[in-house]
């Protein structure tokens, strides 16, 4: 008999002891919001404490040591107590970063005006407006139309290889404009809602027994980890799909006074993504094999979801509007400069008028103006709406770039870069790309990927100069596989959401997480440095 998943979920009506059981795990926040086993929350209580007295002891050390090097000794003890808030998480990460810029303002390494004064660039209206557009889609239900439709082609549903390729897919997409963690937030109840059709048939084909527990079905595991994991790769594609893409691309221009245009990051992006996705479709289904082939149900599911959502409503159409023309104007520059080349008086002109933050909050203003009720003046977003955007990332990414600053214009990362070079030998773009990119995976394992990037990327750039080769290969290297934490639930806060959903044992999510930890490396290693020579970056 074939599941009526019309009915699986009406809350008018008892549910299943599988439905409990899966739905009942659906509380998925930050890491700390989890429920943890005694064992794990010991091992978090634990690490919270020892960063309340480690930072500011590394700090006062650091401080005092007989090295002679005045400010840059300042900059560096005060660096090394917010590196270790970021990874104890005694207070959120951002405020970690906050104290770091009150911390060397006060030690007198900067004035005020100067240290605050990355808070006003560009990038940071970037990031506004995309977090804002991105809240629209998901505010609209926008973004959750598109999944559906995706899930909707014809096959999809009747396989579960192909739903979990086709969630992968939906996440990839969704995340390389959409916050990655409200994508997977997202999607995860729709991943659930299709699971306890699946586990159902399961029960009734009798491949499981009645008593079975859902949260350990291979084929859970896999749906999970693909959501998490395809928002990481999706990340990547555009230079907003995540924090770390910004914070590298801010950082390399700085340094080297080049500037990668929307265009170009895709282009150099997209094969390293598209392999990647390969490798996750392939590992993760054979890492966790489902337990069944072809459905029933899934179809009749995603059918009826469909038609609850019914046609596309004003909001819809007007934030699909807004983001049209703002993703239009992020690539013209790009599409100006293969017509006329970028020594061209158009591209100039282009290029420096539709900077790429006034185009975000140009586009993000549309949904101000665009309205779903002229008569009652209600636009298609409201401000309350607005402010819900992520403010965190926002305030990390601007201590992130204040530090990064601090670190060159102080001599500190060329003094670093050169003891580097020195201890490890690196002398080849290839050795120091590699290098860039196994640190910042191996960081991302233990911190975010954001302060991942912002730690990393300012390290390296001096590295490459010391050794005299071209930092734009290795930054980009960083830039990317700071993203690339796979392996542990505080790695990234999407595995964090995967791992809170009760579907994810820790070691499952270690062995499937190492091998793609691997397999990044190898390809930012390999495929990078083709993309940067085709597309002429650097």
């Amino acid at each position: 008999m074939t599941p009526d998943p019309s009915k699986s979920l009406r809350p008018d009506r008892p549910k299943t002891d599988v439905e409990k059981a899966l739905l009942g795990h659906a509380t998925y926040r930050s890491l700390g919001e989890q429920r943890l086993t005694p064992a794990e929350e010991r091992f978090e209580k634990a690490r919270q404490t020892t960063g309340l007295w480690l930072a500011p002891l590394v700090t006062l050390v650091f401080l005092f040591l007989p090295l002679d090097m005045a400010v840059q000794q300042q900059l560096g003890a005060v660096l090394l107590g917010v590196i270790v808030l970021w990874v104890t998480e005694p207070v959120p990460i951002p405020v970690g970063g906050l104290l770091g810029v009150g911390a060397i303002v006060v030690l007198g390494v900067v004035p005020a005006d100067e240290a605050l004064a990355p808070f006003g660039s560009s990038t940071i209206f970037t990031f506004i407006g995309a977090f804002i557009l991105a809240q629209s889609m998901l505010a609209s239900g926008l973004a959750r139309r598109f999944a559906f439709r995706v899930l909707a082609l014809p096959g999809v549903g009747r396989s579960t290889f192909r739903v979990i390729i086709a969630f992968g897919g939906i996440t990839c997409v969704l995340s390389a404009f959409v916050s990655n963690t409200a994508t997977v937030a997202m999607l995860l109840p729709t991943a659930l809602g299709m699971l306890t059709v699946i586990a159902r048939l399961l029960q009734e084909r009798g491949v499981v027994a009645q008593d079975f527990d859902p949260l350990r079905l291979r084929v859970g595991a896999a749906l999970v980890l693909m959501l998490a994991y395809g928002a990481s790769v999706g990340g990547l594609l555009t230079p907003i799909g995540s924090p770390p893409n910004l914070i590298g691309r801010d950082h390399i221009e700085r340094v080297t006074g080049e500037r990668i245009s929307f265009a170009e990051w895709v282009a150099t992006a997209l094969p390293v993504c598209a392999l990647m996705f390969a490798a996750l479709a392939v590992v993760l289904l054979l890492v966790n094999r489902p337990e069944v082939r072809r459905l029933e149900g899934v179809e009749e599911y995603v059918r009826d979801q469909r038609a609850a959502l019914g046609r596309m409503s004003r909001a819809e159409i007007n934030t699909l509007i807004a983001f049209g023309v703002t993703v239009t104007l992020w690539i013209l520059p790009g599409i100006v400069a293969l017509a006329a080349g970028t020594d061209s008086s158009a591209y100039a002109t282009v290029s420096d008028r539709l900077d790429e933050g006034v185009v975000a909050v140009l586009g993000a203003s549309l949904l101000f103006l665009l309205p779903v009720d002229f008569s009652r003046r209600q636009a298609t977003l409201n401000w309350s709406d607005a402010a819900r955007i992520d403010w965190g990332t926002i305030l990390l990414f601007g201590t992130g770039v204040i530090f990064g600053t601090l670190l060159a214009d102080t001599g500190l990362a060329e003094t670093i870069g050169e003891s580097a070079s020195d201890w490890l030998g690196l002398s080849s773009v290839l050795a120091i790309t590699a290098f860039a990119a196994v640190l910042a995976i191996v960081v991302s394992e233990t911190t975010s990927n954001t302060a991942s990037a912002a730690v990393v990327v300012p390290i390296i750039l001096p590295v490459a100069a010391a050794a005299g080769v071209d930092p734009v290969q290795p930054a980009l290297a960083a830039t990317f596989a700071a993203s690339f934490g796979f392996m542990l639930p505080v790695s990234t806060p999407q595995n964090a959401i995967a791992y809170g959903s009760g579907l994810v044992p820790i070691t499952r999510m270690i062995r499937s997480g190492i091998s793609f930890d691997i397999l990044g490396a190898i390809l930012i290693i390999l495929v990078l440095p083709v993309m940067i020579s085709m597309t002429g970056i650097g």
